[in-house]
């Protein structure tokens, strides 16, 4: 048995030895930190006193790892060379972009419609270029999702086109019909035999003219509705038969058109003693 004198020695000596162990042992770890701080400071001093023209040089290998962005020519300075190159590749960008917007422009500026022509929904100015419609349809496979498909216009549609804005000009009112059709008889006994209109409307029978069922699409296209007759005041469409009759009824015809007419068509009742303004 060791004395106490023995056993204080004994402890205090296993003390200092984890001391020291532990300290050793620290050491290799804060040396290898200070060596990566002075790295890292080392070569970011590097950097920040690059000079413009100099060559960038690999700090591990001590090789030439290429040149600064402004050295143009790779010569390994930067001089009047590098200035005219790099006016050359900023121009030649400019004139791409120019170039890009010119053929945008080209592709898709079709001139607008002057005011005095516009006729009706969705008129197009006569003479212009043929355009591209969109049309939604149904993507096969997929019941919820539609899609919008760019259709060229035809040469037929166009035809029917220019031929519809110039039978909208020859009056502001005027009556797409059928001879054969009851409700269109019915509209033009309401409108022509009624009413004294002036100017007098324009009556159009699809059956008899040589481009009605291309003018039928054209108006669908423009006003949304099929079938005839198709009562257009100055290009906008205000019904069919029924909706004449209706108007008629309601006493509210007359004032229909002198609205949609702009000051420029003349409504009065006929009567048999005489006429009289509405």
């Amino acid at each position: 048995m060791f004395s106490p004198r023995r056993m204080r020695l004994l402890v205090l000596a296993a003390i200092v030895t984890v001391v020291v162990i532990l300290f050793y042992s620290s050491r290799p770890s804060q040396e290898s930190h200070s060596i990566q701080d002075f790295y890292h400071k080392t070569m970011d001093g590097m950097k920040k006193d690059t000079v413009p023209g100099q060559a960038v040089i690999n700090a591990k290998t001590g090789k030439q790892a290429g040149y600064i962005p402004a050295d143009k020519d790779g010569d390994g300075d930067v001089d009047e060379d590098d200035k005219k190159a790099a006016a050359q590749r900023q121009m030649a960008l400019k004139q791409a972009e120019q170039k890009a917007k010119d053929s945008a422009n080209t592709k898709g500026g079709l001139k607008p419609d002057v005011p005095s022509e516009v006729v009706g929904k969705g008129n197009s100015a006569g003479g212009q270029p043929k355009k591209e419609k969109v049309e939604v349809v149904a993507v096969p496979g997929k019941t919820t999702e539609k899609t919008q498909v760019k259709v060229k216009e035809t040469k037929e549609e166009h035809e029917a086109e220019l031929e519809l804005n110039s039978i909208l000009k020859k009056s502001p009112v005027v009556i797409f019909s059928k001879t054969y059709c009851p409700y269109s008889k019915r509209a033009k006994g309401v409108l022509l035999d009624k009413y004294t209109i002036t100017p007098e409307p324009y009556v159009v029978e699809l059956d008899e003219h040589a481009m009605g069922a291309r003018l039928q699409a054209a108006l669908h296209e423009k006003t949304g509705r099929k079938t005839v007759p198709n009562i257009l005041i100055n290009g906008v469409s205000i019904g069919g038969g029924d909706e004449i009759v209706e108007l008629d009824h309601q006493n509210k015809l007359a004032g229909k058109i002198k609205m949609l007419g702009n000051k420029r068509v003349q409504v009065s009742e006929r009567f048999t003693p005489g006429q009289k303004n509405l």
